[in-house]
């Protein structure tokens, strides 16, 4: 099997300007130029000079383009492409252009089908149309809402006989383009995102190893809901590149947690880390867990073996790396903000390291339910200002995209009089003995790690404390996974090298 080539697609305001971004594509097999995206559209112009072979394409409106001219205008724009000799030129299924089919005996002849809405029923019976004109190349570009919604697409690419680009738009067909070669298509898109779901192609290409994947890669990935924030891809990709394990690791923007075990069986995936709001469901669906996952019933990392999934915790060690030397948690009262899979892993950490531990959220119940577990105790919400010296954001908020966000107001962060759950007189007394003689000495530690410095670390500097980011939590456990998964012990400063350079990039 042929590994997928990456096609580069180049949008622009002008022709000129389309020509000039055309000319700055390095490293593509392919370039689509986007003529619908121009005001002044040119076949002539589009294709002069070019040095890479290109797909000539111009989407008209009702098929998801930009193209605002007529059908007559649009044929026209074709024709000369077809005369002026296009690599490829793209063509909607149902545009009724059996003159270029003619023209070029189906060579070069991209016939496309765009569904913005779904995986459409009879996708087999337009298929079979469409290969039943002779164009070249088949395309099929479905919108996918679960993870589940790309299986029509595996299938497809697994019968096929004939050249086939096969696309599920949107977060939960990213996988269709990392493992477009899995998938069987003879390219993947990239680009600035000029369809839901399409990745940059410093992403696709560097961070996620396109050009390493074929047949043979063993997949890895990410579930949660969302996840497309995630930077664990850029960490775990660029660890097995560096220690030469043929790998790749990809988002995968689950629906529910059946549709994750659905589509990982499907791909034959190795492994998975696991995120909110899914970890206690990991935990319930895995045939073995270690006994710390046991303890806190919630497990970030998956691991497949034979045809069940093992399960384990890494939160638990990477929560409490960084806080060593940086503050003692014998004896130490800390508050536990957040009631999920994370929370717990949390609160059984500071629990072994010997420190009191509070558990506020604002549903009591969930709250219980954590405390009762990791043998922890449930304080009010918003935990009261004085009652802890170490304070874990266990929540998500404060996440990109919502980074004005914060899960504590600020007037919560003041010293305020110990009326919490271990509060004490001794332990107010002790406060304020080290607030006149030392400064604050309390602790904010949020595990949010995009964007690195939250709003919640910033309320808590400019109140005087000291703060911890998730930056580092996030490196650790993830070195425990890798090397759970494959016997490696992956380097830290390639995992820090990759994080960092991942949440530098801009966001769109």
């Amino acid at each position: 099997m042929r590994a997928a080539k990456l096609c580069v697609t180049v949008t622009a305001a002008t022709t000129a300007e389309l020509r000039e971004r055309r000319d700055r594509v390095t490293d593509a097999d392919l370039i689509e130029l986007r003529v619908d995206s121009v005001r002044d559209p040119s076949a002539a112009g589009a294709l002069a000079g070019r040095r890479t072979p290109v797909i000539f394409t111009c989407r008209p409106r009702w098929e998801g383009g930009s193209f605002a001219g007529s059908e007559e205008e649009r044929r026209r724009i074709l024709r000369d492409a077809q005369q002026l000799g296009a690599d490829y030129i793209d063509v909607e299924a149902n545009a009724g252009f059996d003159e270029l089919l003619a023209a070029r005996g189906g060579q070069g002849i991209v016939l496309s089908m765009h569904d913005f809405a779904g995986v459409p029923s009879d996708l087999d019976a337009r298929l079979a149309a469409m290969r039943a004109t002779g164009a070249e190349v088949i395309k099929i570009a479905v919108m996918a809402h679960r993870l589940t919604d790309c299986l029509p697409l595996l299938a497809i690419g697994r019968r096929a006989t004939s050249p086939t680009v096969l696309v599920a738009m949107g977060d939960a067909g990213v996988a269709t383009r990392v493992l477009a070669t899995q998938f069987r298509s003879s390219w993947t898109y990239a680009g600035d995102g000029v369809v839901p779901g399409q990745m940059p192609v410093a992403q696709l290409r560097d961070e996620c190893s396109f050009r390493s994947v074929h047949a043979r890669t063993a997949v890895y990935g990410v579930v949660g809901r969302p996840v497309m924030h995630s930077i664990s891809p850029a960490m775990h990709n660029a660890a097995f590149r560096a220690v030469r394990i043929d790998a790749v690791y990809v988002p995968l923007a689950a629906a529910d947690f059946k549709d994750f075990l659905t589509f990982a069986e499907a791909v034959g995936l190795r492994g998975a880390s696991v995120t909110a709001p899914f970890k206690v469901d990991a935990y319930e669906h895995a045939a073995e867990s270690d006994p710390t996952s046991r303890r806190v019933q919630s497990v970030n990392t998956l691991r497949r073996v034979g045809d069940r999934w093992t399960a384990c915790n890494t939160d638990v060690a990477g929560f409490l790396a960084p806080l060593q030397g940086r503050t003692r948690l014998q004896g130490c009262l800390t508050t536990v903000m957040g009631a999920g899979g994370t929370a717990r892993a949390v609160a059984e950490a500071l629990s072994a390291a010997g420190a009191h531990v509070s558990i506020a959220a604002r549903r009591r119940d969930q709250a219980e339910e954590v405390a009762s577990r990791t043998g922890a105790v449930v304080t009010s919400w918003p935990p009261t200002p004085g009652s802890w010296e170490v304070l874990v954001n266990a929540t998500p908020v404060g996440t990109m995209p919502n980074v004005d966000e914060s899960a504590l107001d600020p007037g919560a962060l003041a010293p305020g009089t110990g009326t919490g759950a271990f509060a004490s007189p001794r332990s107010r007394l002790g406060a304020m003995v080290g607030l006149a003689q030392h400064g604050d000495p309390r602790l904010v530690y949020d595990l949010v790690y995009n964007p690195p410095d939250t709003q919640l670390l910033r309320d808590a500097r400019a109140a005087g404390l000291k703060t911890l980011g998730g930056l580092d939590m996030l490196v650790a456990q993830a070195q425990l996974q890798f090397e759970w998964w494959t016997g490696v012990k992956p380097s830290e400063r390639v995992m820090r090298d990759a994080a960092t350079a991942a949440l530098r990039k801009p966001t769109v």
